[in-house]
């Protein structure tokens, strides 16, 4: 008897079966472009000097003035009423032992994932509401300029507005709507004004600054920002913790993640938002 696929269902559901796709989702962003980070379970203080004395020319034996002053404020992260992001999700044991793949594993780093993407969207666009954190976009204090996609000058804006407070920027945020938009772009040489370092992974770069892609952020919102004046304060990194017995009575595993961060500036004027003029 000659062996064929209709004969043998099970071989071929066998091969395939072992293969889960993941939902498409935007990548992490926040963390990996190098933020300060402060490990801390309470209330985190972070003393900040806003203004210095101004020195004066004095000739030889004249009166050094004594009126120098300096004034200090602080940051405040990690209030203690700050929430974290929490999930429980419930499985069977059934699901567990007749599952072809190893789904307790998958599940957790699902769930992992998810609540990560929670805290990038939080990180960079959280409003602060009910005690969330407050994004960058949204942080007070910021400076602020126009995108306009079709004109790379208002990038060039936003640069000088950095430089005139003495900030270096290092990073830009866009959607990739907005990437692509300037990604068309050419001068007039022809050359596309958006470069590709091959060195760095095919990192793209605008003027020189590192450009980051994101869905995390809505088209026509761009940001251009010093990351060294970004400060994260993290109580806790994405967690798993396996709850065996809370569900015992119905046979069935709990898988609760658990992360707490908060986001504060430094300098906000390291940071520039730029939004797309109304009806553009």
């Amino acid at each position: 008897m000659t062996e064929t696929t209709a004969t043998n269902p099970e071989l071929l559901a066998e091969q395939v079966s072992s293969l889960l796709v993941q939902p498409l989702e935007a990548a992490s962003v926040v963390l990996s472009s190098g933020p300060q980070i402060f490990d801390t379970s309470g209330v985190l203080r972070i003393p900040r000097l806003v203004s210095g004395s101004t020195p004066t020319f004095v000739g030889e034996g004249g009166l050094i003035p004594d009126t120098a002053e300096v004034d200090f404020d602080e940051i405040r992260l990690m209030p203690t009423n700050r929430k974290s992001i929490k999930l429980i999700l419930k499985y069977t044991n059934e699901l567990v032992r007749q599952s072809v793949i190893g789904i307790d594993s998958v599940l957790k780093t699902r769930l992992t994932t998810d609540v990560s993407n929670a805290l990038d969207d939080a990180l960079l666009a959280g409003t602060g509401a009910s005690d969330s954190i407050t994004g960058i976009i949204n942080q007070t204090g910021v400076q602020t300029g126009e995108l306009d996609v079709t004109d790379p000058d208002s990038l060039l804006d936003a640069i000088a507005l950095c430089h005139a407070e003495e900030v270096t920027p290092n990073r830009w945020f866009l959607s990739s709507a907005d990437f692509i938009a300037l990604r068309k772009i050419k001068d007039t040489t022809g050359k596309y004004i958006l470069e590709a370092d091959l060195t760095a992974d095919t990192t793209y770069r605008l003027f020189g600054i590192p450009v980051t892609v994101t869905n995390k952020l809505a088209a026509g919102k761009a940001i251009l920002v010093d990351m060294n004046q970004v400060a994260v304060a993290r109580d806790v990194a994405p967690s798993i913790t396996v709850l065996t017995e809370r569900y015992a009575e119905y046979d069935m595993v709990g898988l609760r993640i658990v992360t707490r961060y908060d986001l504060g500036l430094l300098h906000p004027e390291g940071v520039v938002v730029l939004s797309a003029a109304s009806g553009s």
